[in-house]
């Protein structure tokens, strides 16, 4: 049976077909954070993005259109989500004339019209309704702007969205871009060939997100490093009282399903053995390191203490592939980020292949400026989790396939 992944890989790139003199539809994924005064503070999105643009300008497209998204508009204009906000440092980036398209319908005959290497931003495509209720006719109208269509958004693959999964039905190429495919290949090498031991870290706030995951990759792993908010309800199974800590009380009989699987399966499970703690999340006064067994009444774990830091770092550095996917605690509080990321310091030294599942793993791993350091980093953390869970992403379900 063909594995999701290997399904995905199957799919044509880029340099599978010939783009000189054709009109090229490339989907990218630039949903990036930015200021109140829309200063675009990290741009890694539009960087991976420009192998696959100047890919298209060197081998001479006749015209080169991006569609992206940008926040989450509810299907018409906001200013504080237009692309003009992106414009400039995309022009930077690619250190070329980028034309904005407010109204691509109204910008069809331009786009069109054949002038070698000239590169189109349309307006963020999430301002039309048509977009996320994956209408035909909106996808026929993008697909009517291009001979070809790249899907370079890997961030937005999992949505079956016009410009995702849509457009490709009414294109008569439809391609992956070197993202795609780098994104596709990286977690092929950590779970179709892996050198073992594998290491699976996860936290983040909820086990509920990471159910399908944990079920799916079972039989694959050798261990599973359980951190963040999502441990408070495995040591909750485990009769630990957690009191004011975030945790979830309707999947404590799922965690306790878990902890069987992977005794089922031979997996080492690895849990905080202390943690952080502290009488408010918001200002808190008192913050002190306990036994996980340990909480007092009203007081929250934050993060993961020294002695699980050294625990879980003893773990990963005797194994061979690790993907981690969710935070140790709530790094975005410089309190309570220790313990991120000094287990990011310890992946990032380890002599592994490491994976980070993108989102805010993938935050939390620059913030403690290991990002260098890591063998791969994914641009979508939805995305990603889902490929790990074993489903074939919506985004290249209908690319061409290599024969």
């Amino acid at each position: 049976m063909t594995s999701n992944i290997a399904f995905m890989g199957g799919v044509k790139s880029l340099k599978d077909v010939d783009v000189t003199g054709k009109r090229v539809l490339i989907r990218v994924d630039f949903n990036v954070p930015m200021d109140a005064h829309f200063n675009i503070s990290d741009d890694r999105r539009i960087r991976a993005a420009l192998p696959t643009i100047n890919y298209c300008i060197d081998h001479n497209a006749c015209s080169i259109t991006l569609v992206t998204h940008l926040g989450r508009p509810k299907g018409e204009y906001e200013a504080r989500y237009s692309l003009r906000h992106i414009q400039k440092r995309l022009e930077r980036l690619l250190q070329k004339r980028v034309e904005f398209i407010e109204d691509f319908e109204a910008s069809k005959e331009e786009i069109a019209a054949c002038s070698l290497e000239r590169v189109f931003l349309l307006e963020n495509i999430r301002f039309h309704k048509g977009e996320k209720a994956n209408d035909p006719e909106f996808a026929r109208k993008l697909a009517g702007i291009c001979d070809i269509y790249v899907n370079d958004a890997f961030g937005t693959s999992h949505r079956k969205h016009a410009s995702t999964y849509g457009v490709a039905e009414y294109v008569g190429t439809s391609v992956a871009g070197f993202l795609m495919m780098r994104e596709i290949e990286a977690f092929a090498k950590a779970l179709e060939n892996p050198i073992r031991p594998i290491a699976l870290v996860v936290g983040g706030a909820k086990v509920s997100t990471k159910i399908t995951l944990l079920g799916s990759v079972m039989p694959k792993i050798d261990k599973l490093i359980i951190g963040g908010a999502m441990s408070n309800t495995f040591l909750y199974a485990l009769g630990y009282e957690m009191h004011a800590s975030l945790f979830e009380a309707e999947f404590v009989e799922t965690a306790r399903e878990v902890l069987d699987a992977a005794r089922r399966h031979g997996v080492k499970v690895y849990l905080p053995v202390d943690v952080v703690i502290t009488d408010s999340v918001e200002k808190p006064v008192d913050v002190k390191v306990v036994p996980a067994q340990d909480v007092m009444e009203g007081f929250s774990a934050v993060d993961i203490g020294p002695a699980t830091v050294k625990l879980f770092s003893e773990a990963i550095e005797l194994s061979n592939t690790i993907i981690w996917n969710g935070p140790m605690g709530l790094y975005e509080v410089d309190r309570f980020a220790k313990g991120t990321y000094k287990l990011a310091t310890a992946i990032a030294d380890s002599y592994a292949y490491t994976i980070v599942g993108g989102g805010d793993t993938a935050d939390a791993v620059e913030r403690a400026g290991e990002q260098e350091h890591f063998s791969f980093i994914s641009t979508g953390g939805g995305a990603s989790l889902e490929l790990l869970e074993g489903k074939v992403l919506p985004g290249f379900e209908r690319l061409d396939r290599r024969a």
